[in-house]
């Protein structure tokens, strides 16, 4: 079991109110999980332009959209959280930023499909140090009890970034070239990273997490203090953790549902349900936006409010809303018109990422002040690879199968074989469920 104990704040202690600086931090992180969105994102949402020009199939669009970009990704973000963990976080962030950044504005510029992976898994690369560091980063500027409020704001960069993705790319690549929306997203990442390097500040390491009446009573010795962890026992930590490998597993299967459908949902509302690009630009721009945001916010105070009674709600709290997405997201698919396609998919926007912020709150709860970027990255290493790297690519591969003998609704095939996979997550977050009852009952007898 993670030892959890440094998240705990002493009975009668002051908690720390999170200041002014903070919140500045908070939307200069949140502002940068936009661009790293946005930036993973634009291949799907120019799909139809870049499918045209370069001549890309289904399936080679889901390996540029999935596997190839998660391959990178995933891995790397190990070594990267195990090197944040020892160094300064905010500078991995800010040279992270900007790899990725020049990655993006270079995939403007391939003219052939070889050119654009590579492009492409050098933004995974330069990704890899963004996210995890972030969490860390977070979790010491804000303490204990606020921080799942902290993380879902933060973790609105997904729909925020996917929201701004469609509204600006599509209405750059309709009046302009989709080339142009890669170019431009990418310098904008390039400054990001110079505010970040010279604005962020690097906050202490586990800061919050020890009470002030405790903090003030002097060590005996030194040698007190418990040794830095090693990466691979970091590593054997995670995966032998019942509560954050079963936490892991339920949100791997529900990112092979999100990733597939965000990878190819434009590609499928245009070519199947009749939309343009400006309709993208407006109307799917509209849908991410406040769905996917709601779902972020309503699901990290739903935690703050309930996990400090009931923790199994870390598990609970998504197994509920993907029970309530999954028909509606059978509504989405099956809908004749992209009108009423988008009336369906506007609820499981955000019912499908009530898992994010939970997940994320419960996995830096859970580790050690010094161990929360690399269980950070582990977290990231098996649900990315998964739904990142399987979900898109399985999909585009399961259109083209269809597409043999039903080329007109090849994809709304492919989507039907999706919902399976809601069964599989709403087991596993109910399995991750028990077993945080089960940790809560033990430490009630020990107690």
């Amino acid at each position: 079991m993670a030892d959890a104990s440094s998240s705990i704040i002493a009975p009668g202690a002051p908690a720390a109110r999170p200041g002014l600086r903070a919140w500045i931090v908070l939307a200069i992180l949140c502002f940068v999980y936009v661009l790293n969105f946005l930036d993973r994102q634009l291949l799907g949402i120019l799909a139809k332009p870049i499918q045209d020009e370069l001549g890309v199939t289904d399936g080679q669009l889901g390996l540029l959209t999935g596997f190839y970009f998660a391959l990178f990704y995933c891995f790397l973000a190990i070594p990267v959280g195990w090197l944040a963990d020892r160094t300064n976080r905010t500078r991995v962030l800010a040279v992270a930023c900007g790899l990725w950044s020049a990655a993006t504005a270079a995939c403007g510029m391939a003219t052939s499909y070889p050119q654009l992976a590579l492009a492409r898994m050098a933004v995974g690369v330069g990704e890899a140090g963004g996210v995890p560091p972030s969490y860390a980063i977070i979790s010491d500027y804000f303490p204990p009890g606020s921080r799942g409020t902290a993380l879902s704001l933060f973790n609105m960069g997904p729909p925020i970034g996917m929201a701004l993705g469609v509204a600006f790319g599509a209405s750059i690549a309709s009046t302009y070239s989709w080339r142009f929306a890669f170019i431009w997203v990418g310098v904008i990442g390039v400054i990001t990273a110079v505010i970040i390097w010279f604005f962020v500040r690097e906050p202490k390491k586990g800061g919050l997490d020890v009470a002030p009446a405790e903090a003030a009573v002097p060590q005996a010795e030194p040698a007190a203090a418990q040794p830095r962890p090693g990466f691979w026992a970091t590593c054997k930590m995670f995966f032998t953790d019942p509560v954050l490998l079963r936490c892991a597993l339920a949100c791997a299967a529900t990112q092979f549902i999100t990733y597939a459908l965000l990878g190819f949902a434009v590609l499928f509302l245009m070519r199947e349900k009749g939309m343009t690009l400006e309709d993208v630009a407006v109307w799917y721009a509209l849908v991410v936006l406040f769905g996917a945001s709601a779902g972020m916010l309503v699901s990290g105070r739903l935690v703050d409010l309930f996990a400090r009674r009931w923790k199994s709600a870390y598990g609970y709290v998504p197994a509920i809303g993907l029970a309530l997405a999954a028909p509606l997201f059978i509504g989405f698919i099956w809908a004749p018109s992209w009108q009423l396609a988008l009336m369906f998919l506007l609820l499981p926007m955000g019912l499908n990422y009530f898992y994010l912020s939970p997940a994320v709150t419960l996995v830096q709860e859970e580790v050690r002040p010094d161990q929360r970027v690399l269980a950070g990255a582990l977290l990231l290493l098996v649900m990315n690879m998964v739904g990142l790297g399987f979900g898109p690519t399985y999909l585009g591969f399961a259109s083209d199968f269809f597409a043999r003998t039903n080329p007109d609704n090849s994809l709304q095939l492919a989507f039907y074989t999706l919902t399976p996979f809601y069964l599989l997550a709403i087991g596993l977050f109910l399995w991750l469920a028990r077993a945080l009852r089960q940790q809560s009952q033990s430490k009630e007898v020990a107690a």
